[in-house]
């Protein structure tokens, strides 16, 4: 392959982008920005408690919500936690799960908690984080390695 050649292979996807970015219909930089000078994250939206959710969907929601997790370790905790627990939850503990997966916007925190590494805030300290306490330490052994299949 020749120089010049090869020069264009290697340019051509450039050129494919510039040519892209001029016709894009979103001419805000500052709307797709990652750097953030001052440090700052992207905001995540305020969590909102949903009032008069059939229960079904709810735990419908739950369950999806268990698996698709911002990181592996709470994926398998939470989804193996939600087959084992969910369907046997009542209307008061179902809102403190939902509250426990949605407001921390940390899942580390959720991580730590469970596992007793840090201490569990007051607003998190209930019936539902003693179970996944008690579920984090698999007593039994079982081969958590995968999430369960859907129902």
């Amino acid at each position: 392959m020749n120089t010049i050649s090869r020069w264009s292979t290697m340019v051509r996807p450039f050129i494919a982008l510039q040519r892209f970015s001029t016709t894009c219909p979103v001419s805000s930089k500052d709307q797709y920005d990652l750097n953030h000078p001052e440090g700052r994250e992207p905001s995540i939206p305020l969590y909102t408690e949903r009032e008069g959710e059939n229960v079904s969907v709810k735990k419908a929601r739950l369950l999806y919500q268990s698996r698709k997790r911002g990181m592996l370790e709470n994926g398998l905790l939470l989804s193996t936690f939600a087959k084992k627990y969910l369907d046997h939850f009542n209307e008061e503990q179902l809102k403190q799960y939902d509250r426990l997966i949605n407001l921390p916007s940390n899942d580390w925190d959720i991580f730590y908690w469970a596992a007793e590494v840090k201490p569990v805030p007051p607003e998190f300290e209930n019936e539902v984080m003693d179970l996944l306490k008690k579920h984090i330490k698999n007593e039994h052994r079982e081969a958590r390695i995968t999430q369960p299949d859907l129902y």
